[in-house]
């Protein structure tokens, strides 16, 4: 996998819908916002469908 997830946490509303759909790649840190753990957790289009699904976009690739 080239690409890794990234969670801007400023915008994150802690919504849970990422951490519901890649629960291998996404939990909720110490301040209740969504972090990545392990980008590696899921096939691309599942974290795919966790970055189109978020309600405010703060989840998006970085090369």
């Amino acid at each position: 996998m080239s690409r890794i997830p990234y969670v801007d946490r400023e915008l994150c509303i802690s919504c849970g819908l990422c951490v519901s759909t890649c629960p291998g790649v996404f939990r909720f840190g110490s301040d209740s916002k969504s972090e990545v753990y392990n980008p590696t957790g899921a096939e691309e289009r599942k974290i795919q469908e966790a970055i189109d699904g978020c309600p405010v976009q703060c989840i998006s690739w970085q090369d």
